[in-house]
């Protein structure tokens, strides 16, 4: 059963899920989302500085609140910009087009349709909510279709080219020149001749997805695909975050929002709520794991332990996860999935029920364990024991399985270890 079961993912799963990985425009999707986290973690330090824990220090901050407000929404506020050329500029660089042309035709063309016009001053203006979160699916969208255009029409032909003698910088500014008109005129008749509001049309068509994901069976679904890939030796952080990375960045900017603002946070499930609340330690929790073995009977889980809990406390679980391993292993497979999903229902309902503050703050994943809870939170001190118990829950998952490995490694070790030569003359 086992062997037929792993033939099937082997055989069906594993390759649709790897060539979904390596997709250009997943890869490229992943790539710009990573690349503007710094910027939640930038405009998150002024955020917790406007809203220390400290008696009276929101009177003592109130007349520098404005001031704060302002890296804020050069972060939060602008952060489909800046999704929309990093995107760009990467698929570009995958297509080996230039890369930067790419990033400033689809920054441009993004920002033409985030354009607003006001009757009172008859004056166009930059529409600030579409520059954030409201924009950030489009600005995904208008990133794909340009690096795709710029492609088509080099591959095509279809573009003025200079004499090579002129500066490259010349050379390249014509040869976007058809593209990028094309590019302008395409999405300003969609935009503003046809009157088609492209925000919120995509924000609609993904609506199912954005909501199910901030329900506790919808962030029970997408765990248990990120443990299971993991389980099967596939990257599943890397393999969903292309389709969840805009969501999850999307209910952590309206989370910033409301949090500037004194309202209540309306997601749960924002950014940081599964780097810091689930993957303690790593995927699986594992640093549970390593904890439980650091004093194995088994040299080997004895070993890994000791060498990989301090990358773990980083949350970086790669020495323990392919050295014990956990990867095609049921032993440890089972207890690694339980703890993803038991730490997710958890979290959740402690949110849900509202003794937890919700993600607010956008904090590296690396961020250890018990400070990424308190951080990511925006300094709540009960986020933080919920941490420090999330490692103890964690732990009693994975004793029973962990000790059952153990006593399976040591009886196979005992039957091949050479018997001890008999003495002389008691044979």
């Amino acid at each position: 059963m086992k062997a037929a079961s792993m033939g099937f993912l082997n055989r069906r799963v594993i390759p649709v899920l790897t060539a979904l990985g390596d997709n250009p425009y997943l890869s490229a999707i992943r790539a710009g989302m990573v690349s503007v986290v710094p910027l939640t973690i930038i405009g998150g330090l002024f955020m917790v500085v406007a809203n220390l824990p400290i008696s009276g220090w929101e009177q003592r901050i109130a007349p520098w609140l404005p001031l704060l407000k302002v890296p804020m929404t050069a972060t939060f506020g602008l952060i489909a910009v800046f999704a929309c050329f990093a995107v760009a500029y990467d698929l570009g660089k995958q297509m080996r087009q230039e890369a930067v042309v790419s990033a400033s035709m689809a920054t441009v063309v993004f920002l033409m349709i985030q354009m607003g016009y006001r009757e009172a001053d008859q004056e166009w203006f930059l529409q600030m909510p579409g520059l954030g979160s409201q924009g950030l699916f489009t600005a995904i969208l208008v990133a794909l279709v340009t690096a795709r255009v710029q492609k088509f029409f080099t591959d095509q032909n279809l573009v003025i080219r200079l004499p090579r003698n002129v500066p490259e910088v010349v050379y390249e500014s014509f040869l976007s020149l058809t593209p990028f008109l094309t590019l302008i005129l395409a999405f300003w008749v969609v935009r503003y001749v046809l009157g088609v509001d492209i925000n919120a049309g995509i924000q609609k068509a993904l609506s199912p997805l954005v909501f199910a994901l901030n329900t506790l069976p919808g962030i029970l679904v997408y765990a248990f695909l990120v443990t299971l890939l993991w389980s099967v030796g596939i990257n599943g952080d890397n393999t969903m975050d292309a389709i969840v990375a805009p969501i999850f960045l999307g209910y952590l900017t309206d989370n910033a929002a409301a949090a500037t603002h004194g309202q209540p946070l309306p997601y749960i499930t924002a950014n940081g709520f599964f780097t810091s609340f689930v993957n303690v330690g790593g995927t699986g929790a594992t640093l549970a794991l390593a904890l439980v073995m650091l004093n194995s009977r088994e040299p080997g889980y004895r070993k890994i332990s000791r060498v990989s809990l301090p990358t773990q406390i980083f949350g970086i679980n790669e020495p323990i996860f392919f050295g014990f391993p956990i990867v095609l292993n049921p032993v440890f497979m089972v207890p690694y999935l339980l703890n993803a999903l038991m730490l997710t229902t958890g979290s959740y309902l402690l949110m849900e029920w509202g003794l937890i503050r919700r993600p607010s703050v956008g904090v590296p994943w690396t961020t250890p364990p018990i400070i990424g809870h308190y951080l990511v939170t925006g300094n709540d001190w009960r986020a933080a024991v919920w941490g420090a118990v999330s490692i103890v829950l964690a732990m009693a998952v994975y004793y029973p399985f962990a000790r059952a490995a153990e006593r399976q490694r040591l009886a196979a070790e005992s039957v091949s270890a050479p018997e001890a030569p008999v003495p002389p003359g008691q044979g």
